[in-house]
Formats: C-alpha cells, structure tokens, sequence
C-alpha cells in the first residue's frame, strides 16, 4: 500500500495580497484530499513593499541594487508565513511543508525565479520538514519554472472523472491553461501562461483609487472600453503573447502606462476588455487543433470571482468552449494552487518529476525541490 502523507502547501501569488494555505492528504501519485484550506492577508506594510519591489525590479542588476530591501522583504514574509502555519496546523498532525515563497522576478528568457522565503528561517520557527525552492530544478534542465501546478491539475481531472479532453483556467496575476488529454498519462501533458490575469486590472485599481482590485467587476461594469488605448494594448501584448511559444511570463512583462490619462471606471473598463480578449484569443489558439468537439473550462484563481471579466472572456473564447468556475465540479477554486505545492512536496520527497517537457519546456521529467529537515 502506497504511503498517505499529511502535507501543507504555502502559496503567495502574483497578486501578491496574502498566503493561502491548505493542508492536503495524499500519496503524491494519484489521489489527493482536502484537509483545511485558509487564506491570511498580508499587513499593509508587506503588501506596499512587494508591489512597491516588484515594480522596481526589472533585471538581475536591479536584484543586487535592492538587495537590502529584499533581505528585509524576506524575513517579514517568512515570519508571516512562520504565524499562518502556527494557525492552520493547530491539532492536526502534518509530515512536512511545501513553501513556495513570493515571487519577485521571474524573467522567462534570463531562465531566473527568484522567490523570497527563507527556508531555514522558517524551519527554526516551526520545527517541521520544508521542502522549497521548486523551480531551479527544471531551469536547470532547460525549463522556464514554470508553471508547476499542471501535474496537480491532472490528478483533479482524474480525481473528478472529468470529460477529456479538458482544460484548467488560472487566473490570478498571470492567467495560464493546462490542457489534460488522457487520464494518467503526463507525457500528454500540456501547459502555458497565456497572458495577463488580474495583474493589469489590479494595478490600475491600486494606483489609481485607494481599492486593491475591482470587486465584481463593478468599476469596468460603470465604465467605458477606450478604443484607441484597447488597439495600444493589443500592439503591445496581445498579437505577442498569442504567437508566442513562450511557457512562462511574470507581471512585469506588462506596463500599464498605456492607458494614462483615462478615468478610474474608464481604465478598468480598457484593461478588463484587453485583458478578456488576450485570455479568450490565446485560450482558444491553445485548443484550436482539438476540433469538433465541445471542451469544458474549468476556472480557478481570484479572477473566476469578477463576474463581469468573466462575461467578457466567454465573449472572446471559441463557441466549442464550456467556460464554468472549477467551483461547478466540487473543486474550492480559491486553493488550487496551495493545495497543487502542498501535492508537489510529496511529489519531491519522493524524486518523482513535477514538471515536464510539455509544461515548462524542460528537457526530460524533472523533479524539484530542495529539503530543509535540521
């Protein structure tokens, strides 16, 4: 009998607003169960410091330049991480933790993830086996890092039954597809990031009101689409990223400054229609040589939840596609990607590959995942 592991996986997205955490059992091959999922918000102060950071930093030089800031960044994160595992594992028994960290930069041509996290740290603060740094691995072996999450995307479709072909829609900061074609069967795997998710949105909201994101989509519902600006957008990002055989992207790759000069309700009307466009035209060029066939899309991540950017990306995607929140089929949509790093530290302690040739652009099934037990 194949052994059953306890496992709390650590996940702080693109949007950079806070951990969500979730405790997972499974044997790390082919079956996974909820424990616990919980979300815990960052402080103000964390939250300014990394989009302030992450807005400074656009090369490995300016990793150096800002070196004391991150170090800083990086002990308050890892001791906020230190108190949510001290919350979400009170009376429950877990064996190790997957600590993914925050990304700062990620830079898919440079082949550089740079996460903050310290893995040691964390381990003298909670006494428990932490397994990070998931991504040089497979950079190592000719990968981008990224995304890992495919792999954990399959077992849920093989979990659920799920009709295949099928695909699964993340969309927090950046948005990415894992496109499943056969149960059981990861050399069939295939996977991108397919463009900007909420990062545009969620960075016109925050500079330009004092919101974070636009709930619902209620500032774009009362705004109007700027075509001149939208027709910027598209030259900018959109033909690009559709085109593009690129694995990985970070929300760097997408400056807003296009669109200064419009209203508050007027800019985010803009970018959720550009954003819904790319998401829809690279979404269905992803599926295009799956014909005939209707294809459901599951939906996970913080963008599923605005109701009216959902609305638009329907409205840019194929006619053969079954847009559904993954919520529909029982999944919790908010923890995918936390219970997807809780499932990968299994899937390390126990040397099986994470990422793939079809996923990341690695050469050959790689492994990842670094150790800290002492």
């Amino acid at each position: 009998m194949q052994k059953k592991y306890i496992s709390l996986g650590l996940m702080s997205g693109t949007s950079g607003d806070g951990v969500d955490a979730s405790i997972i059992e499974s044997n790390g091959i082919n079956q996974f169960k909820p424990i616990k999922d919980k979300y815990f918000e960052y402080d103000s102060n964390i939250y300014k410091s990394i989009h302030t950071l992450k807005e400074s930093i656009h090369s490995p030089k300016d990793l150096q330049k800002y070196s004391l800031e991150l170090i800083d960044l990086e002990k308050k994160i890892t001791l906020f991480h230190g108190k949510v595992i001290t919350d979400i594992i009170k009376n429950i028994k877990i064996d190790l933790i997957g600590f993914h960290g925050q990304t700062i930069y990620h830079n898919s041509k440079e082949k550089i993830s740079n996460q903050l996290g310290d893995a040691r740290l964390l381990f003298q603060l909670i006494k428990k086996k932490i397994i990070y740094n998931f991504r040089q691995n497979d950079i190592k072996n000719g990968g981008e890092g990224a995304p890992l999450s495919p792999i954990f995307h399959q077992i849920i479709s093989d979990q659920i039954k799920l009709d295949l072909p099928a695909i699964i829609l993340n969309i927090g900061g950046i948005s990415n597809v894992t496109i499943i074609k056969k149960y059981n069967d990861e050399s069939n795997l295939t996977s991108r990031d397919i463009g900007p998710g909420n990062c545009m949105i969620d960075t016109w909201v925050r500079k330009n009101s004092n919101q974070k994101f636009d709930n619902d989509g209620s500032l774009a519902s009362r705004g109007s689409v700027n075509k001149v600006i939208f027709e910027n957008g598209l030259e900018l990002f959109g033909y690009k990223i559709i085109e593009d055989k690129t694995f990985s992207l970070d929300v760097n790759n997408f400056d807003i400054s296009f669109a200064r000069g419009l209203s508050l309700e007027d800019g985010t009307a803009t970018l959720t229609d550009l954003t819904a466009r790319i998401i829809g035209a690279s979404l269905s060029s992803s599926v295009s040589r799956i014909q005939n066939k209707m294809l459901k899309v599951l939906v996970c991540g913080g963008g599923r939840k605005n109701k009216f950017f959902m609305k638009k990306i329907r409205e840019n995607s194929s006619s053969n596609l079954i847009i559904k929140p993954i919520d529909d089929y029982g999944i919790n949509g908010d923890f995918v990607e936390s219970q997807a790093f809780a499932f990968l530290a299994i899937r390390s302690i126990l040397k099986l590959p994470i990422s793939f040739p079809g996923t990341t652009g690695c050469l050959k099934f790689c492994s990842g995942g670094e150790v800290v037990e002492n």
